[in-house]
């Protein structure tokens, strides 16, 4: 029999993405044009200046991708593109893009939701073994979400306000540091101490929500009274502070919930599952507290926005059989 392969479009925020992986869930291709240089000037991503950089690059790594994976077009069962959720513009530049392929070239167009592919992304690691629960942490959204099965999804905690990699960038600003500000905070707190005992917000609620406004603000109006009053503050311990208050509460919450809700994995997915502080944490608090549950965390390159993880979700949707008309359109408030 020979092999099919699925081609899969992201572009849902700053990263255009073209990925093309085997039906047998082996990862062929994933090439990703970056932006964020472009962005890097303004602190954060501008939807237009984003929109007009997917144009640009879609179709040049659509060529790229199958040249990577060498295959030809004929060898293609399916095109999966990023419906939601994301920035309006960004998204359409994709579906626009999926749809005149795989209309060109008699596919079927599968539509994929961006944050099942970031746990979907772990699949490329490890097997998924159900019930599954998936702490999906992200600039735009932290989430946990139970998994009885292959995609199906119960969001039963999200925040309530910021979201976690929303309030590592806005604290980043505060710090100076360049945007995107993550990684350096990772960096930065390894070498601080938690000397500031940030507060931990709805750490000891009895439900699965999150909110980080509250250390946000805390943050913040810490480092402007130091300001005012001439005080000037050790970066990294500010870095160690901040970065504890989140990960105790992520660490508490996840934990609970594959306890309560008896899970066989915990994957962490999302680009802030890229921090190592994380990471580590989670790896501790699983193997002292609950060492049947199996963490799957993806590798470096998988937690940011790729179209990869796309491709890998995208499959699970081909073999349910979902399919788009060509009337689809960009789903930005998209929920799983």
């Amino acid at each position: 029999m020979t092999k099919k392969y699925l081609l899969a479009i992201e572009s849902s925020c700053d990263e255009t993405s073209v990925a093309i992986i085997s039906d047998d869930n082996k990862l062929q291709s994933n090439v990703v044009a970056s932006q964020v240089l472009s962005h890097r000037r303004f602190g954060g991503v501008v939807p237009e200046v984003a929109s007009r950089h997917h144009v640009e690059q879609i179709t040049l790594c659509m060529e790229e991708a199958l040249v990577d994976a060498g295959i030809t077009v004929d060898q293609l069962s399916a095109v999966a593109v990023t419906e939601g959720p994301g920035l309006v513009g960004a998204l359409l530049i994709g579906v626009s893009a999926a749809k005149a392929f795989a209309w060109a070239h008699d596919l079927p167009l599968v539509p994929v939701n961006h944050m099942a592919g970031h746990i979907y992304a772990a699949s490329l690691k490890a097997p998924l073994e159900f019930p599954l629960m998936a702490l999906l942490v992200s600039g735009g959204h932290t989430e946990l979400v139970y998994m009885k099965e292959h995609g199906e999804y119960e969001i039963i905690g999200e925040t309530r306000d910021d979201a976690a990699g929303e309030a590592y960038d806005k604290v980043g600003r505060v710090l100076g540091l360049a945007y995107p500000s993550g990684k350096e905070i990772d960096e930065l707190a390894h070498v601080g101490e938690d000397t500031f005992d940030f507060p931990r917000g709805m750490i000891k609620e009895v439900n699965f929500d999150f909110s980080f406004s509250g250390l946000k603000s805390s943050f913040i109006n810490t480092v402007h009274n130091a300001e005012q009053k001439g005080e000037t503050l050790i970066k990294e311990n500010l870095a160690a502070s901040f970065q504890a208050s989140v990960i105790d509460v992520l660490v508490s919450k996840a934990l609970r919930a594959c306890q309560e809700y008896n899970v066989k994995q915990l994957v962490l997915a999302g680009g802030v599952a890229a921090n190592k502080g994380l990471r580590k944490a989670l790896t501790k608090a699983l193997a002292e507290e609950l060492p049947k549950v199996e963490l799957i965390v993806p590798d470096f390159h998988l937690c940011g926005d790729n179209a990869g993880m796309i491709a890998a979700a995208g499959l699970i949707e081909k073999e349910k059989g979902s399919r788009a008309d060509w009337d689809l359109n960009a789903q930005p408030g998209l929920s799983l």
